[in-house]
């Protein structure tokens, strides 16, 4: 019994503030409707929206504004230098990947088209074949009838052609990895320049007067080291794609002498 006593008193201190809450309710809605004036509950989600804004500003709009905040006049060399190299880069990256050649499945099949059909039948897979590697054995399959030492003549002859033109447009790359840098130094001294002119014009030397060029001077900098930077990555990644390449080529050139001097002696 005096179990049941204590639940029903729990259960009527639970639910007495309950229903005067929601007594209460009605009252409290009506008197803030009566005092708070309409046009305060919309101030509250205009600054809200203008901090998410701010903190979800994009990549994008950052570098935008820095881009602007440097003078467009000093950024603008910068960003041509970065377009263009980064365009150059892709250019060699995929021709360089084109050029790419499997050697070993490449002389399996020089050897055997020298085994069944002779010179002819082996000019015909390597020009069928893309690739520096393939143009090097085209060369020196047509010297075959002039002896192995013209074949190996030819074949390094042709070899510096292909190699040329493996490394074409690197120059340019690295024309503008050293020009941005420069650009961007050129804006630090202007940036410098307009801040100690602005100094002797007021004849003071204040904040607000040395901000706006040493700001210039700072941005151009960090811009052009950047755009340096980047460009290297991919001249670094070049040139390594080249030398491998090159390598390349002159084993397999090795391995088709090889198989040539094989075919002579076999008479086949």
């Amino acid at each position: 019994m005096r179990k049941l006593i204590a639940l029903f008193m729990l259960a009527g201190i639970m639910f007495v503030p309950v229903f005067a809450n929601a007594q209460d309710a009605p009252a409290d809605t009506a008197a803030t409707e009566e005092v708070t004036p309409a046009p305060e509950p919309a101030a509250s989600p205009t600054i809200v929206d203008d901090e998410i804004v701010a903190e979800e500003q994009s990549f994008h709009q950052v570098i935008k504004e820095k881009f602007i905040e440097g003078d467009p006049l000093y950024m603008t060399p910068v960003l041509i230098c970065l377009i263009l190299g980064l365009a150059i880069a892709l250019e060699r990256i995929i021709s360089l990947n084109l050029a790419t050649t499997n050697t070993k499945k490449l002389i399996l099949k020089v050897e055997d088209a020298l085994s069944t059909g002779g010179i002819e039948a082996a000019k015909d897979i390597t020009r069928n074949t893309k690739g520096p590697v393939a143009s090097i054995f085209t060369q020196g399959l047509m010297r075959y009838s002039e002896g192995i030492e013209m074949v190996e003549k030819s074949i390094i002859a042709y070899g510096s052609v292909e190699m040329g033109r493996l490394e074409k447009g690197l120059v340019w790359i690295s024309l503008f990895i050293s020009l941005a840098p420069m650009l961007g130094f050129m804006g630090t001294v202007i940036g410098m320049i307009a801040a100690f002119d602005a100094i002797e014009a007021a004849g003071d030397i204040s904040p607000s007067l040395v901000a706006g060029g040493i700001k210039i001077a700072l941005l151009t900098t960090v811009a052009g080291l950047i755009v340096a930077i980047i460009l290297q990555l991919f001249y670094n990644y070049l040139v390594s794609k080249i030398d491998s390449l090159v390598n390349d080529m002159e084993d397999a050139s090795i391995s088709l002498v090889d198989v040539l001097v094989k075919h002579k002696l076999t008479g086949k």
